[in-house]
């Protein structure tokens, strides 16, 4: 009865105009972005300052950037009177439902669920690197990792992490090597914590591709790795989210778990881990804004998923967690603790940003992309509630960083990345993990 007056209250709120700005209220049919141009704001006075100012535009928040950025989505009948406001800023979309357009449709997925009876050899379940030249369904990935499994199954299990809030499993998949599973460090990823950053998804399954078919034709560097550490991998920690940006609005980024009368819907994962959660300028309280961290430290169901997942993980292996990334995009940045507190350090700083520095330098080498590096308030902003202090201060991580991917900027198209950018993303990438994984 609480969840059904939570959602009439929610419901009820939405036909209320917001009181700070036009923002234009929560949809949940279909939004196409047809015609809606896209700006970065310079904000040297604060995201608040800008949204006062923008008060008679009809807009969507897109992405608050940092302290001294804004970036929304102008409402085709409202770009001429925001650019008659004279701020300074950059187009990022001319027009952003043409440029979802690019992306190109979400491609069907054979699985290979029915040849899993044969007598096939096991490696001929796996799936070829087709696979990785279109986006896909989130039921599809899914069956993705199944297949990924089936094709490794002496040496893989299927794990479920936990519940999102709509009741979905988190899917995942942990590999090990010779001497059989959790007798070695653990390898921990998470990608689509933000549901619109669809190129992690992609990126930490090439990753798998790469691990599964590498081990199965007894490729000496990745048998290594596989004989030195347990792999979980979580591709999409965010099913409702990601689901909800395939099918209703691209650019969502939260859960979909709605408050008591609130008429925005969804809280910032990223920004609700329970550590430094209640940090001032690290995260949002308004349940309208991208950043929102929730009511309370952890109080979202992905959340108590993640910890005790986490956790689990960090206590099944003799040596712990050696390595966690929580994968996003974009921006070509290696992030590491703290975002929620500027005044520490990591213990291991120097080695963490020498291992970040080297690794940045090997995947410019591939294609000239290049990356920063460095600790989360240093690079960007504060940013409380992280993955990363979490996992680094209470799973005991050795290592625990923000990886964001392609591409380098938002006007170079932000969260949006055409598909055929997949495959150049996931590689470059591979050889600087790949090599990072050696050093660790």
């Amino acid at each position: 009865m609480k969840l059904l007056a939570c959602l009439a209250a929610a419901a009820a709120a939405a036909a209320v105009p917001l009181a700070s700005a036009r923002r234009l209220a929560p949809r949940e049919a279909r939004v196409l972005y047809d015609g809606f141009k896209v700006f970065e704001i310079d904000a040297p006075e604060g995201v608040d300052a800008i949204i006062e100012k923008i008060a008679n535009i009809d807009f969507i928040d897109v992405d608050e950037g940092s302290p001294d950025s804004y970036s929304v989505a102008v409402a085709p009948e409202s770009v001429k009177d925001f650019e008659a406001l004279g701020l300074k800023h950059v187009v990022v979309h001319e027009d952003l439902g043409a440029d979802i357009l690019l992306e190109g449709d979400l491609q069907p997925y054979a699985s290979r669920k029915l040849s899993r009876a044969s007598s096939e050899a096991l490696s001929a379940h796996l799936p070829g690197v087709e696979w990785f030249n279109a986006y896909h369904a989130y039921a599809d990935h899914v069956d993705y990792i199944e297949d990924l499994h089936y094709a490794f199954s002496n040496n893989s299990e299927l794990v479920i992490a936990g519940k999102s809030y709509e009741g979905r499993d988190i899917h995942g998949i942990h590999l090990w090597g010779k001497g059989g599973k959790s007798s070695k460090p653990a390898i921990y990823w998470h990608s689509t914590t933000h549901a619109r950053e669809w190129i992690t998804t992609m990126t930490v399954e090439y990753f798998l591709y790469q691990l599964i078919s590498g081990y199965l034709a007894s490729d000496a560097e990745v048998t290594a790795l596989l004989n030195a550490y347990d792999f979980y991998v979580l591709p999409v920690v965010n099913p409702d989210g990601f689901i909800h940006s395939q099918t209703t609005d691209r650019l969502w980024r939260k859960n979909r778990q709605p408050r008591c009368n609130q008429a925005c819907i969804g809280t910032d994962l990223n920004r609700n881990w329970p550590h430094y959660w209640n940090v001032t300028g690290g995260a949002s309280d308004d349940p309208c804004a991208q950043s929102y961290r929730g009511l309370s430290p952890g109080d979202t169901p992905e959340m108590a998923s993640f910890t005790a997942y986490t956790d689990k993980v960090a206590s099944a292996h003799p040596d712990g967690i050696k390595f966690f990334v929580d994968w996003h995009a974009f921006g070509h940045i290696i992030l590491m603790p703290y975002g929620g507190n500027c005044s520490l350090r990591v213990a291991n700083y120097d080695r963490q940003m020498e291992l970040a520095r080297q690794t940045t330098a090997i995947i410019e080498s591939v294609a000239g992309s290049k990356y920063r590096y460095g600790p989360v308030c240093d690079v960007l902003y504060a940013a409380s509630g992280g993955s990363m202090d979490y996992v680094y201060d209470i799973a005991g991580a050795d290592i625990a960083w923000g990886w964001e991917l392609s591409p380098a900027s938002e006007a170079a198209g932000g969260f949006v990345l055409p598909a055929e950018k997949i495959l150049a993303t996931a590689q470059e990438n591979w050889k600087g993990v790949k090599w990072l994984l050696t050093q660790l």
